[in-house]
């Protein structure tokens, strides 16, 4: 018998390995509702990168909620794994909401020398932010923090854009 826990065991892979067990991960574990989906692959994130040695401090989601901003002018904090975080972002500001307004994957090697970085942890040092993109427009961010400098490179930009792709297809 598998248990869903049994998804965040990546000990001993690669980190290639590991980033595209979170993608099979995704298509087994997915549901109707993308509340459910996000918990599940903050977790899946979160501990298939401690499980690399890689020091996340925070790995989640922001969305856009219509409900409560009918404008689309703010993200809003959706399921995530590490401290308290920020829960409203404009677009444009900082690094999540420059990727959702620019609708490109935003990695950043040292957080301090991004213009206008916001800093809901004092601890993180790099950051990457991937947009999810539904028939173009911005449906929310991946946004995965770091303690480390130049925590994330082009093999986390890569699985992560994919990771994107299919929370899209899943909305």
């Amino acid at each position: 018998m598998v248990y869903h826990a049994d998804y965040s065991n990546t000990k001993g892979l690669t980190k290639e390995e590991t980033l595209q067990h979170i993608l099979d991960s995704f298509e087994t574990l997915k549901t109707k509702n993308w509340v459910t989906n996000l918990s599940n692959l903050s977790s899946l994130l979160w501990h298939s990168y401690h499980s690399l040695g890689i020091k996340v401090n925070w790995t989640g989601f922001y969305t856009i909620d219509e409900s409560i901003n009918n404008n689309n002018n703010e993200l809003v904090l959706a399921p995530f794994q590490g401290k308290v975080a920020c829960q409203t972002i404009k677009i444009g500001n900082g690094v999540c909401g420059t990727c959702a307004f620019t609708k490109l994957t935003q990695l950043v090697p040292n957080v301090e020398e991004f213009p206008g970085h916001i800093a809901c942890d004092g601890d993180t040092k790099s950051e990457i932010v991937v947009p999810i993109l539904k028939n173009n427009k911005i449906w929310g961010v991946i946004d995965l923090d770091c303690e480390e400098l130049n925590g994330f490179d082009e093999i986390d930009q890569l699985y992560l854009e994919k990771l994107a792709e299919s929370i899209s297809k899943s909305l």
